[in-house]
């Protein structure tokens, strides 16, 4: 299947679109600059874009942790990406009411992976007729999402995305099985790869560890299977971000590792 976006296609050895930006809506300033940076790279390698980033980070493991700078402004910001750029935008949603409250702003509706389980939050997403994106959750199988993608299914959308972000091995960490990526396609529709979440050492300490030196690793991997789409938290600068700051990709070093990309891509899908 071929979901559009725009005029960018995901799926059916299409090549892979790139879905990135910072975490967490920080500050315009930040967002701006990140995104055109990010567009600039990809009309350069002409690699379909969408931007990325959370207008509301609702499941931080800290309670004082950074959940963002309040909803007005940061859907706001999001839809000056949008206009500016002419970018499609992608932004989680944790509660039925997010579908109406970004609908503006948002072309992907994307379900955080604790909540792919969620049917009302499914269901509007479904109703919204915008794109979803579900993560698979970290305590699912691959097999598992055919009953995600069946409540979204339910409403006559079908324009779903799945996203690979890891399982939970152990405590604190994460495994990714390649194997899940040719699983979940088999149930019909493009598969994500992020490679970003896919690092992360959850909930260990006050905030969520990384191990950022695997997101090259897991990312090209992932295009040597034929991907549909490679989705990377980028920020300009990760150590001091407000959110996920242990497992983003410096934006520095986003070009090189969509040129290695784009090579294994080429080669295997034979464009």
């Amino acid at each position: 299947m071929t979901v559009n976006i725009n005029r960018i296609k995901i799926g059916d050895n299409n090549p892979f679109v790139l879905i990135a930006g910072p975490c967490v809506v920080e500050n315009e300033k930040m967002i701006l600059e990140t995104a055109e940076a990010i567009a600039k790279i990809t009309n350069e390698l002409k690699i379909p874009f969408i931007f990325k980033s959370s207008f509301k980070k609702a499941n931080r493991t800290n309670l004082k942790s950074f959940t963002g700078l309040g909803d007005k402004e940061s859907i706001t910001i999001l839809k000056k990406v949008k206009d500016d750029f002419n970018l499609p935008v992608l932004t989680d949603i944790h509660k039925e009411s997010d579908v109406d409250l970004v609908g503006d702003s948002a072309d992907v509706l994307q379900i955080p992976a604790f909540l792919s389980r969620q049917t009302d939050l499914l269901i509007a997403a479904g109703n919204s007729g915008k794109v979803v994106n579900i993560k698979k959750g970290q305590f699912l199988a691959p097999e598992d999402m055919k009953h995600a993608v069946d409540k979204v299914a339910s409403t006559g959308n079908n324009k779903i995305l799945l996203t690979e972000r890891g399982t939970t091995f152990g405590y604190h960490n994460l495994v990714v099985d390649m194997r899940s990526l040719v699983i979940m396609r088999e149930l019909g529709y493009p598969v994500v790869m992020d490679a970003t979440h896919a690092v992360q050492l959850p909930s260990k300490d006050l905030v969520s560890g990384g191990q950022p030196k695997f997101i090259k690793p897991l990312a090209r991997a992932a295009a040597a299977v034929g991907i549909d789409a490679i989705f990377l938290e980028v920020h300009p600068d990760p150590k001091n971000a407000m959110s996920d700051a242990a497992s983003q990709l410096p934006l520095n070093e986003l070009k090189p590792l969509l040129i290695d990309l784009l090579k294994i891509d080429r080669l295997i899908k034979n464009y």
